[in-house]
């Protein structure tokens, strides 16, 4: 039983084509590795176009996202501090008091009757 020839693998990788070529065209074993090689290639070719206009659409629909989180999580948080959705609603900030709570001196909320 022949043993299987693994120089393609070294020769593709560190050597010139001409040394390449020369082993090919006398081993039998790397001439099958280079067929299915050649094969794959064309393969990987023929998809490139789809491959690279898609990647460049995931992109650019990630990038919208990032920005639709970022958009609203810096909105809530200016909401939050500075009451920005009352003021673009109505103009002012509303307070307890504004809103019928009873309040004390310092505008926070009595929890008891006084």
């Amino acid at each position: 039983m022949k043993k299987k020839c693994t120089k393609f693998e070294t020769l593709f990788t560190f050597c010139d084509e001409k040394t390449l070529t020369e082993h090919v065209n006398q081993c039998e074993d790397c001439r099958r590795e280079y067929e299915k090689m050649n094969k794959v290639s064309a393969l990987i070719q023929e998809v490139k176009p789809h491959y690279k206009q898609n990647k460049y659409y995931a992109v650019r629909v990630a990038c919208l996202l990032f920005a639709f989180i970022i958009g609203g999580v810096t909105f809530q948080i200016a909401d939050m501090n500075y009451g920005l959705v009352d003021t673009i609603k109505y103009g002012q900030r509303f307070t307890a008091e504004d809103l019928g709570f009873q309040t004390d001196e310092y505008g926070l909320l009595m929890v008891g009757d006084e």
